[in-house]
């Protein structure tokens, strides 16, 4: 290294400086015994073997907060120790120092003067004389409160962690339980819906013929679907005998759904029944029911009605044809296939809900059916069905007329199951149930010209 003045640096003076360094370190190092034994970082004591303390430094009278008059030859070492320390002292300390000569890293607690505690680390090793006689104990004290904070940190995070751990595990458990109870709670809701499902078909069957019976020279076909199983219809068909040379037949719609949907559908079909026991015509029937109706709930506060076409059949013996008379109260009109292809509705206008007023005006129509043609009668279900994608078109009169009349000709079980895939194919778009009652002239058979 160039000096300011460009000499070169004198190698003596270097070394002079190096010696004046290592002279002042050596200073450092020149403390007294006496200084190092007061002011080390740890405490020292000796006692006599019976415990009384005969020397003890600085530092652990700092740490105690005492002076050293108050405790040499005055206290013994178990007097500086808690009441568990004493304890533990003359049950394992002394007799492990007696047999083993030295005892090390034990964790003692010293009282202060001001009542405090100090957790430390005592290790002590008996001094013996020359002849192997025990003449005192040194002992060296390690302030431990900095670990003792250490350890209680840990302690507190590992509780803290322990903690956490349970309550996650309490959760965990919470969450199984309660998953499981989820679960059981959806089995049990699922099998509730069951076995209402099959109590509500039960009672919807009830409501409807178990089959149609045996009309001489027309074949019958009908059938009722279900748009919710979880909710009772009122929808209802019937086919029966009044006397030895007519039938009667009916179909309609109550309103409402549910259990008083099925008491006045019940209400109804006996009171059909009854009615044309008592005079078959058709206008006369439906008069009849709608003074029954509204006798039983125009006063309830909760008026009820419904729609239904009734009529009556009458064979004609040899002729192949069956005369229909019928009359309708607010239903949708039937509609005739003819066997030649063309379809249509048979018109029953003006004819008014069935039950509403004390006294209601009914349409009635009449037609013949020739070997091959078929009356279809039917609930709004199927052509207030919502179709597209969007769901926001109705099936509608004309797509159902178009429908049946593509089946012109056929049988009226064809003609029905035709009907039952449409209303298959509406899904989610059909939202009320449907009945379907087809009554049909078996057609020739082409190869004997004989009806079927």
């Amino acid at each position: 290294m160039m000096c300011r003045t460009g000499r070169q640096p004198d190698p003596y003076e270097a070394g002079d400086e190096k010696s004046s360094s290592n002279a002042a370190f050596a200073a450092l190092l020149e403390d007294s015994a006496e200084e190092l034994y007061e002011s080390a970082p740890c405490g020292y004591l000796s006692t006599l073997m019976d415990g009384t303390i005969a020397k003890i430094n600085a530092t652990l009278l700092g740490w105690l907060g005492t002076e050293r008059e108050a405790v040499v030859g005055r206290k013994r070492f178990t007097d500086l120790l808690t009441v568990g320390g004493k304890l533990y002292h003359e049950t394992h300390f002394a007799p492990l120092l007696r047999m083993q000569g030295e005892i090390s890293g034990i964790a003692l607690e010293l009282k202060q003067a001001d009542g405090g505690r100090i957790p430390v680390l005592v290790s002590s090793v008996i001094k013996r004389g020359d002849t192997g006689e025990p003449l005192l104990i040194r002992t060296t004290v390690f302030d431990a409160r900095d670990r003792r904070a250490y350890e209680e940190e840990l302690l507190r995070r590992r509780q803290a962690a322990e903690k956490a751990r349970r309550q996650a595990e309490e959760t965990r458990r919470q969450a199984e339980e309660a998953r499981k109870q989820a679960e059981e709670a959806r089995r049990q809701a699922e099998a509730d819906r069951a076995r209402l499902q099959d109590a509500l078909a039960v009672l919807q069957q009830s409501l409807l013929p178990d089959t149609l019976p045996e009309v001489p020279g027309l074949e019958t076909a009908a059938y009722y679907h279900t748009a919710h199983p979880d909710r009772l219809g009122g929808d209802f068909y019937d086919v029966f005998r009044i006397d030895g040379e007519r039938f009667g037949f009916f179909l309609g719609d109550v309103c409402g759904k549910g259990p008083q949907a099925a008491a006045l559908t019940s209400l109804t079909r006996y009171t059909l029944r009854a009615a044309a026991l008592h005079d078959p015509d058709p206008v006369s029937v439906l008069t009849t029911l709608n003074k029954v109706l509204h006798e039983r709930y125009a006063g309830s506060g909760d008026p009820r009605y419904c729609t239904a076409v009734f009529g009556t059949l009458e064979p004609g013996p040899g002729t192949g044809q069956v005369a229909v008379h019928l009359a309708s109260g607010g239903h949708p009109p039937v509609i005739t296939v003819r066997a030649d292809g063309t379809a249509g509705f048979l018109p029953t206008p003006g004819g008014l809900l069935v039950g509403i007023l004390p006294s209601a005006r009914f349409t009635a129509a009449t037609t013949v059916l020739g070997p091959g043609d078929v009356l279809l009668l039917y609930t709004d279900g199927i052509t207030e069905a919502r179709t597209g994608e969007d769901r926001t078109s109705l099936y509608g009169d004309e797509a159902l007329l178009a429908c049946v009349a593509g089946h012109a000709g056929k049988p009226p079980q064809a003609v029905v199951e035709a009907l039952t895939g449409v209303l298959h194919g509406f899904g989610d778009g059909l939202d009320d149930d449907t009945a379907l009652l087809a009554l049909g002239v078996p057609a020739p058979d082409p190869q004997t010209r004989s009806i079927r």
